[in-house]
């Protein structure tokens, strides 16, 4: 678990934990985290001892795209779930190396099923929203570092469906 300081980290350590899941005992995350510089150490994972490997990542943003490369380079299959980065080059990357990839602004499986849901609207029905207007509204812990990737991908949904809206809004 990459970025395991952090809230979804620590989450997906307790969790992982309580399901018998074997955690291997090294991460990395940023140079700065939580306000303050951290001293890494780079270290080196065996893939032989570690056969079933599968990395989790909830780093930060500027992150995102070096660590996929990372691991497609190692071929380990990861989740990324830490939004940001360029994601054309992030898919783009895990596409170019056949390594497995989860990734996803979000992981509720009901947030997961309406974009899922709203993509196949967009694909369905191109154009069906437009000359509307779209507000959107989305609260996050205050410790998020980036733009809520949830909120990007609804509007991108609506972009699709004809909504004219500026991501920088």
């Amino acid at each position: 678990v990459n970025g395991c300081s952090g809230k979804m980290g620590k989450a997906v350590i307790k969790a992982a934990d309580s399901a018998g899941l074997n955690i291997v005992p090294l991460s990395f995350g940023s140079a700065v985290e939580n306000g303050k510089t951290v001293q890494r150490k780079c270290s080196c994972i065996c893939l032989d001892e570690h056969p079933n490997l599968v990395v989790v990542d909830y780093t930060v943003p500027t992150a995102v795209n070096d660590n996929a490369e990372l691991y497609c380079k190692v071929g380990v299959p990861f989740v990324m779930g830490t939004t940001g980065g360029d994601r054309d080059r992030l898919y783009k990357t895990v596409e170019d190396s056949k390594v497995y990839a989860v990734i996803s602004p979000q992981m509720g499986k009901q947030v997961v099923a309406f974009l899922a849901a709203m993509e196949i609207m967009a694909e369905q029905f191109p154009g069906a929203f437009s000359g509307y207007s779209l507000q959107v509204m989305e609260s996050h812990q205050t410790s998020k570092v980036d733009t809520s990737g949830t909120a990007k991908a609804v509007i991108s949904c609506f972009q699709k469906l004809g909504v004219s809206f500026d991501m920088d809004q």
